[in-house]
Formats: C-alpha cells, sequence, structure tokens
C-alpha cells in the first residue's frame, strides 16, 4: 500500500514539475533561452511533442538570432541575368537552374537593375501577347536590405510586403549575396524539396567534363563502383556522412574540401544534414559510365 502510494506521489510530483514549468512558459517564464530550451527538451523526453515539432520550435529560436549573412548565398553562387542579352541566351541557364526568380545585372552584379520571375516569360513563349520582348517591361523592382538583418524581422517583411527574394549588401554598398523567404523557412521546417531536388537526389549526375552532382545519401560503396575509387566505409556509410567525418562538423552551403583528390563541395544542405554535393573528380580519372544512376 506505501509502495502504491509513493509511485502515485513520485507521479503526482513529475507530472506537477512539467505543469510548473508549463505554467512558467505562459506566465511570462523561463527568464531566458536557456531555461526555455530545458522545458522544450523536457517537453520532448516526455512524448508531449514529437520531433518534428521540437526541431521546429528549435527552429524559430535559432532564426531569431541570426543574421542574413548567416544564410545568404554567396555572390558567387547567384543565378544571374545580363540585362543586355537576348532571351535565346538567358532562357537555356532559366531552364537548367530550376529557380524561379533570378537578379538582372548591368554590368557585374554589384549593379542590380530588378528581378526577373520567369513566370513573366511565358506569355512570350506561347505566343500569347504580341509585343516584342523587352525586359525592361517584366522587370520587377529588387529589394535590397544588409547582411546585419536580423532573419526574424526579414521574414515579418518578406510576409507583410509579399515578396520573396531580397538582394543582400555590405557596409560599403556591395553585393554580396542574395537570401529568399525559403532559405528562411527551411531553418524551421528543414529541407523543402520540389520534383527537381527529388530527382536530384536520387542519381549520380554528371554536370561537366570532372564535375559531378551526388547525392549525399549515396552509398560510398556505389560510389567507389561509379568511380573506380576505394574510399573506406568503416567511419560512415554514405558520402555525405563520410564529407561531415572529414570536415568535422555539419558543413554549410558553398564549403568544400580535397579527399584523396576529389573535391567534395556541399551543393545543398540544411541545418540538421547534408543533402546534395558537387563533386569534382581528378584529371584522367575513370568512372564507369557519363549517364547518372
Amino acid at each position: 500500500m506505501s509502495d502504491d502510494n509513493s509511485n502515485s506521489e513520485n507521479g503526482s510530483s513529475t507530472k506537477k514539475n512539467w505543469f510548473e514549468k508549463l505554467g512558467q512558459l505562459f506566465q511570462g517564464e523561463p527568464k531566458n533561452r536557456e531555461e526555455l530550451v530545458e522545458v522544450i527538451m523536457d517537453a520532448s523526453q516526455r512524448e508531449l511533442i514529437d520531433q518534428d515539432t521540437k526541431d521546429m520550435i528549435e527552429g524559430v529560436l535559432e532564426v531569431s538570432e541570426l543574421r542574413v549573412r548567416d544564410i545568404m548565398i554567396p555572390r558567387s553562387q547567384m543565378v544571374t541575368v545580363e540585362k543586355s542579352q537576348p532571351v535565346s541566351a538567358f532562357l537555356p541557364m532559366i531552364i537548367e537552374s530550376t529557380h524561379s526568380r533570378f537578379p538582372v545585372v548591368n554590368e557585374d552584379k554589384d549593379h542590380i537593375e530588378g528581378i526577373l520571375l520567369a513566370k513573366d516569360l511565358l506569355s512570350y513563349g506561347f505566343g500569347l501577347t504580341d509585343e516584342a520582348f523587352s525586359i525592361d517591361k517584366v522587370l520587377r523592382p529588387a529589394v535590397v536590405v544588409p547582411e546585419s538583418k536580423r532573419l526574424d524581422k526579414l521574414l515579418k517583411e518578406f510576409r507583410q510586403q509579399r515578396y520573396h527574394m531580397a538582394i543582400v549588401v555590405d557596409e560599403f554598398g556591395g553585393v554580396s549575396g542574395l537570401v529568399t523567404i525559403e532559405d528562411i523557412l527551411e531553418l524551421i521546417v528543414g529541407d523543402i524539396e520540389d520534383e527537381y531536388d527529388a530527382e536530384e537526389s536520387a542519381e549520380i549526375r554528371q554536370i561537366s567534363t570532372r564535375v559531378y552532382a551526388v547525392a549525399a545519401l549515396t552509398d560510398i560503396e556505389d560510389f567507389n563502383e561509379f568511380f573506380h575509387t576505394d574510399f573506406s566505409d568503416e567511419e560512415a556509410d554514405t558520402v555525405g556522412g563520410m564529407v561531415m567525418h572529414a570536415f568535422g562538423h555539419l558543413p554549410a552551403k558553398g564549403e568544400q574540401l580535397d579527399i584523396n583528390g576529389f573535391v567534395f563541395k556541399v551543393a545543398h544542405a540544411d541545418r540538421r544534414r547534408l543533402l546534395q554535393l558537387q563533386v569534382k573528380i581528378p584529371n584522367n580519372q575513370e568512372t564507369s559510365t557519363s549517364e547518372a544512376i
């Protein structure tokens, strides 16, 4: 009887501790971020919230602390349209990139004239208008934000002003990159994949003579078979795991390193894992085939 009472008291005490913490949360407490994280961890461990919910809450907290410079697509990786180019010159690039918005530049990337939406080209491509194409007619204004802008503030502006892309400038006014609403949302909900992402993640695909797109989840065994290499799978089973082990941390998009003459560059990643890699192979490296697998 006493044991039953003891267990009952322990259960009541446990519930009380949790509800006290939950009560503190609704009363404007915890008093700092560490206490809030503790409450979230406790809720997850007690299965009051699932892992996905926990990850999203942590993502919201992360967004509130980060600046635009922390997640922007760097200038060197911006896919842009030259204003003086005819449609025939930049249309293949638009199709290949699968992006929906493109900064339009004049002379160089420090001179952004506006934003071109791929959908604005449809009426010209399908003969829905008799007007001659002029990029000035379809150009949208470019929104410019500083590198130091907080992500939560930018997300609010994205929603209120209904735009999806902003050009990022440094303290001297030079263009340092761009940021999209999707970049911010992926910090909260994880990677947002579309049909093109799914297509890319299922294959080793040749991009140019010595450059390949490789899904991070590709088995090292399959990678070795394709490229006639002998990378070890003792530390990791996948190429992404091998690259993370070599870095010693979760690398961000754009980071790269050399492993036995192969240059692995992070092409796509979220805050939890690598998704897509770009691999530059050594000169005269043999492969099984130039086709995707």
